[in-house]
């Protein structure tokens, strides 16, 4: 038990390995399928920032031209309105004074008016000190201008641009999204031909916020990984059902493809089988019969020359017709079953098969029902092949009925065809013994050759019926043939 039960699992693991080795291409198509799904949602995060990251430099490069046109508007007014008229007026600039100032902040606040400018902040030339800015608290600090602030003073132009949260502000989880766009020049001397002079008197810083437009890239980059990403969910869905789906046929024709080269083998070790079977048997039953016929003519003289010994030939005799009737068996199962069909009404069969039988049920005391549709329709069948297989099972269901049992038979028309069922009140089979009672050589009797239903399912087969086995143990067996309808 121990080794049928290691070979089993040694055939499960086999089979196990020629599965998964048939589905290996599925799995690598699955793999990159999926990991390719991935790519294309790590693409399009990455494509989502360079898209984000390229709106913020636009975004920049267009305020910053115009806050620098601004800047030199600013320039000028300041330098012609205000300049000049303090310098002729009052000698010199000073914002402490409050009409100097008064009049700077009219100025400047003049140019801004409706043009959406934060604040604007003047630094002085010689200290790093805010002189003017439209936000009083600012005016008067020192060291407020950065590396920004220097390369103004050098006469070069720039801009910074402040700005914090990410596409995660969306979801409240970092900081709230705030961009402002700080543009230092430097505050030149104004020529009387328009032209700025090379006097640099200070530094103009126009800070304007930015975080309305900035916002809305970083929405625009939220809208880009949202679509994205329902994109990738869907696709993500439909190519899991597709693969999942795919999986399960290519597993369930992989298992097929096992079962028929499983089959197919079988098949041949059959064939195989039933070729040498045929040849030994062919090469026993001329021996035998030279036995038998010698035994008898023994049998004969025996009981002339010592009269009671003659049972000791007939034991030979005995013995000679059930190894025939054994070699018969072998030689009708390893022969290809050719069937002969013909029109027959399948009662004449059936009660063929009872009135040979009828001595072996009055000599065990068993009774039998019958229940023969009287109206049953014809089937094309072999009589001779068929009648063997009822015997067969006939035989089976008497050797399983004790004494005083009971073996039932009844025909009756199934959608279009006919159907003949023998019952027994036998100890029935086990369930996991059902598989195995139409195999060759299967057989839980001491006497046997196993080989009786095999020959009584090919012999089905080969009318293209179908015969199926009802058994509980201690209740008996049913064995069900349903034949195919007779061909117009």
């Amino acid at each position: 038990m121990v080794k049928t039960t290691q070979s089993n699992q040694g055939l499960d693991s086999v089979r196990q390995q020629k599965l998964e080795a048939g589905l290996v291409p599925f799995k690598l198509v699955k793999y990159f399928s999926f990991s390719s799904l991935v790519v294309i949602l790590v693409f399009t995060l990455f494509l989502s920032w360079i898209i984000s990251d390229n709106a913020r430099k636009v975004m920049m490069e267009q305020n910053e031209e115009y806050s620098l046109l601004l800047a030199e508007n600013l320039n000028q007014q300041v330098f012609r309105r205000f300049v000049l008229p303090a310098v002729v007026r009052y000698g010199g600039i000073s914002l402490r004074n409050p009409e100097q100032f008064e009049l700077l902040n009219g100025i400047i606040r003049g140019v801004i008016q409706g043009l959406k400018i934060d604040s604007v902040t003047i630094y002085d030339s010689s200290m790093n000190i805010i002189s003017y800015s439209t936000v009083p608290e600012l005016i008067g600090k020192k060291d407020m201008g950065e590396e920004e602030y220097i390369k103004a003073l050098g006469g070069v132009s720039n801009s910074r641009l402040v700005y914090s949260g990410s596409v995660f502000s969306l979801l409240h989880l970092v900081d709230d999204v705030k961009c402002e766009l700080k543009t230092f020049i430097p505050f030149r001397q104004v020529r009387q031909d328009g032209e700025e002079g090379d006097l640099i008197m200070g530094v103009i810083e126009i800070e304007k916020n930015l975080s309305r437009s900035y916002a809305n890239i970083i929405r625009l980059q939220g809208r880009i990984i949202l679509v994205s990403s329902v994109v990738m969910a869907i696709l993500f869905l439909v190519l899991r059902t597709i693969v999942s789906r795919a999986g399960k046929i290519m597993e369930k024709r992989a298992m097929e493809r096992l079962r028929l080269e499983e089959k197919l083998n079988q098949n041949e070790r059959l064939a195989h089988l039933g070729t040498m079977v045929a040849t030994v048997s062919h090469e026993i039953k001329s021996p035998l019969g030279i036995v038998r016929s010698t035994a008898e003519i023994l049998a004969k003289r025996i009981e002339k020359l010592a009269p009671g010994n003659e049972h000791l030939a007939k034991i030979i005799v005995d013995e000679t017709i059930r190894l025939n009737s054994i070699v018969v068996e072998f030689l009708d199962f390893a022969r290809p079953q050719k069937v002969n069909l013909e029109r027959i009404n399948l009662n004449l069969i059936v009660k063929k098969v009872l009135l040979f039988i009828a001595p072996e049920l009055k000599k065990r005391r068993i009774e039998l029902v019958t229940d023969l549709a009287p109206n049953l329709k014809d089937s094309y069948l072999d009589e001779k092949h068929f009648y063997r297989a009822l015997l067969n099972i006939f035989v089976n269901a008497l050797q399983a009925t004790g004494e005083g049992g009971q073996v039932q038979v009844s025909t009756n028309n199934l959608r279009g065809g006919t159907r003949v069922a023998i019952s027994d009140t036998g100890s029935g089979i086990p369930e996991e013994k059902i598989d195995q009672i139409f195999k060759p050589f299967f057989t839980d009797k001491n006497r046997g050759t196993g080989l009786g239903l095999a020959i009584t399912k090919n012999i089905v087969d080969s009318h293209g019926a179908e015969i199926s086995v009802d058994s509980e143990v201690g209740n008996g067996t049913t064995f069900i043939i349903n034949i195919p309808p007779a061909k117009q």
